[in-house]
């Protein structure tokens, strides 16, 4: 499944969670005290301790966690792309707090102290599950030993698998992410008109390791037209601008009906979505990324 243009281009906040994440599990792991980074009733209400609150949502306590979590966490950076590196920064930071309440809240009720939740970003994770389940247009459809798939089917995978990673102490964690996931969807608080200052948004863009991707002339946009071609600025002129789609190939195949159809049922342009679908190639879920990046210029 596709999950946009490879790289980081365009998510320097998913990059910089990713990079936080793998580094934290790596720490921790060499030292031998992954194991001790779960949460417990004594480390928020007993004897709390806050950088462990703090570590608990970036450090996984496991590799095959951590293989699981930097996969889905990667696949996830195009929700960054669709709504920005402001809004995409309160999303995280109500993830992470609508969890650590929810999580406490639980913890309060058991009293239980040999029970402590698993570490990671669990929340950030489910929470993007509620968009990605929403929002994310599956592109192929196929069936193996009798039973449908989809091309989504990967991703739902991936995450069943970390949410049962340690069985009840991943699955709290996992269903607070789902609740932050739909509480953001329905806007409590009207927190999706909520974004970060651009400057604090952009720290991340200067503090993560520079993208492998190479950045050129901004590729072709539905709605717009080229520089050379006008001899205009565009309205994004000033700024370097990463080309992050690939290209039409010359002679390329017609977008089929039911492709066009997905997109204009999500409110696009016929004609536009039909752009975007060319210089995707046909593939769905990059050319909803091209339209609404389209659509923020």
């Amino acid at each position: 499944m596709n999950g946009g243009p490879s790289g980081f281009n365009n998510a320097p906040v998913a990059k910089a969670i990713v990079i936080s994440s793998a580094l934290f599990t790596i720490f921790f792991g060499f030292q031998g005290r992954s194991k001790k980074l779960g949460l417990s009733y004594q480390d928020i209400f007993e004897k709390p301790k806050i950088w462990k609150i703090i570590v608990s949502m970036f450090a996984f306590m496991s590799t095959p966690e951590l293989m699981f979590g930097l996969f889905l966490l990667y696949y996830f950076r195009v929700f960054e792309r669709q709504i920005g590196s402001n809004k995409y920064s309160v999303f995280i930071l109500f993830s992470f707090a609508v969890s650590v309440l929810g999580e406490s809240v639980i913890l309060a009720f058991l009293k239980d102290p040999s029970y402590a939740i698993t570490s990671g970003p669990y929340s950030l994770i489910f929470s993007s599950f509620v968009p990605f389940f929403f929002d994310i247009p599956v592109s192929t459809r196929f069936r193996v030993f009798g039973l449908s798939f989809s091309d989504k089917s990967f991703i739902y995978l991936a995450g069943l698998q970390l949410l049962l990673s340690s069985w009840k102490r991943s699955m709290l964690p996992g269903i607070c992410g789902l609740t932050a996931g739909f509480l953001y969807r329905m806007n409590v608080f009207y927190i999706r008109r909520a974004k970060l200052p651009d400057f604090l948004a952009s720290l991340f863009s200067r503090v993560s390791w520079p993208s492998m991707g190479s950045s050129s002339a901004a590729a072709g946009i539905p709605g717009t037209r080229n520089t050379l071609e006008t001899g205009s600025a565009p309205p994004y002129a000033g700024r370097q601008v990463e080309r992050t789609y690939p290209s039409p190939l010359a002679g390329s195949v017609e977008p089929s009906e039911d492709s066009i159809t997905t997109l204009v049922s999500m409110g696009f342009d016929r004609d536009n979505a039909r752009q975007a679908l060319v210089q995707a190639r046909n593939d769905v879920n990059v050319a909803t990324n091209i339209l609404l990046e389209a659509h923020s210029h």
